[in-house]
């Protein structure tokens, strides 16, 4: 089975996540995405994130009823901060029957050599880019890439997280579920 991993904060998890998942489900040889939750990525402040445990029950709001989606809490277990190239070594060792690639934006790959062991990741694994405006891929790296138009939103989760301190409305830019969830948990006014 082959399998594309997205990782991410999803702090909180949106539409714009979900419509890039499906439509590389869609549109290449993936069989199933799983999100992979990161407890804290090295690369961004973590002050502003939620608890992992909450981020990952917002991603299984999120996916609830579509079994070709996944929430995976893999990195909780792992050494802090989570590092990718770990990530897959464990994941290659834990499932060695499944195809494993790595979903991201192009513009997450331009910082690819900031990545912890990064040419262990692009010389080993395959990676399925989504286009983002204004970043092209000029350079691989010596990875395996393929690249996918899938329609993009002008979301973030730091527009979300914005929208709820300022107590305006979040309603169709997450799951119904998830805006309930973050309103009755009154995660993200502070």
């Amino acid at each position: 089975m082959h399998i594309g991993l997205y990782f991410g904060s999803f702090n909180p998890i949106h539409t714009g996540h979900l419509i890039v998942a499906n439509h590389i489900l869609e549109y290449t040889d993936v069989d199933k995405v799983w999100f992979v939750v990161s407890p804290h990525n090295p690369l961004k402040d973590s002050h502003a994130l939620l608890n992992e445990y909450d981020r990952l029950h917002l991603v299984n709001l999120a996916i609830e009823g579509n079994n070709k989606f996944r929430a995976s809490n893999v990195e909780f277990q792992l050494p802090k901060p989570s590092y990718t190239v770990h990530t897959m070594a464990y994941l290659c060792e834990k499932f060695p029957l499944e195809h494993f690639s790595i979903i991201m934006g192009t513009d997450s790959f331009q910082n690819i050599p900031r990545w912890k062991n990064y040419e262990q990741l692009t010389s080993n694994y395959k990676f399925i880019l989504y286009n983002r405006p204004g970043f092209k891929v000029e350079e691989t790296y010596d990875a395996s890439i393929s690249i996918v138009d899938a329609p993009l939103l002008q979301l973030s989760s730091t527009y979300i997280r914005q929208q709820v301190r300022e107590k305006k409305s979040i309603r169709y830019i997450v799951p119904q579920s998830v805006e309930e969830y973050i309103l009755a948990n009154r995660y993200y006014q502070k």
